[in-house]
């Protein structure tokens, strides 16, 4: 029988943490969008003159709210899609990686390379994950690049470099 290796595995538990957080934030952003347009069509808030824009207002806020959980629902349906590989050194980090970086202050975190919408912070205690995509600065930083390879990103006035400690 074959055993898929550990660190695939983890990839897996990564992907649906990322999935059971966006549920809870679409469930979250359906309930505010419902709560807005409440506001916006109650009949208390109709407006009485043009300076009254309580409704007007709330509709806007229904309208952003809706937005958002139609953003959630693409990201869910992108990483339901998505299926993390191996990783090959051959091609250096690519989409569905696991690695860490270490920066110039010798200090280590651990990174889940995934789809768009999946930008999160995973697990607790010494080693949280933190989920980026490939579109983010520091995740274009990293695209191709090996163990012991060095990447930055310029942030504000600042750059940051970062060296890529392991890759899985």
């Amino acid at each position: 029988m074959f055993e898929m290796p550990l660190f695939a595995m983890d990839k897996l538990l990564l992907r649906q943490q990322v999935l059971e957080r966006l549920a809870e934030d679409l469930l979250q952003a359906e309930k505010a969008a419902m709560a807005a347009h409440e506001a916006a069509t109650h009949e208390e808030n109709i407006a009485e003159n043009k300076y009254d824009t309580l409704g007007l207002e709330a509709a806007y806020l229904a309208t952003g709210q809706a937005r958002r959980a139609e953003a959630i629902r693409q990201a869910m349906a992108d990483w339901r899609q998505f299926r993390p590989q191996p990783y090959d050194a051959s091609k250096g980090i690519q989409l569905g990686a696991l690695f860490c970086l270490v920066d110039s202050d010798d200090k280590q975190q651990q990174f889940f390379l995934g789809p768009d919408g999946g930008n999160m912070k995973l697990g607790s205690g010494a080693d949280p994950i933190q989920v980026i995509s490939s579109k983010a600065p520091l995740g274009r930083a990293v695209l191709g690049k090996c163990e012991g390879d060095e990447a930055s990103i310029q942030i504000a006035s600042t750059r940051q470099q970062f060296e890529v400690l392991w890759v899985y």
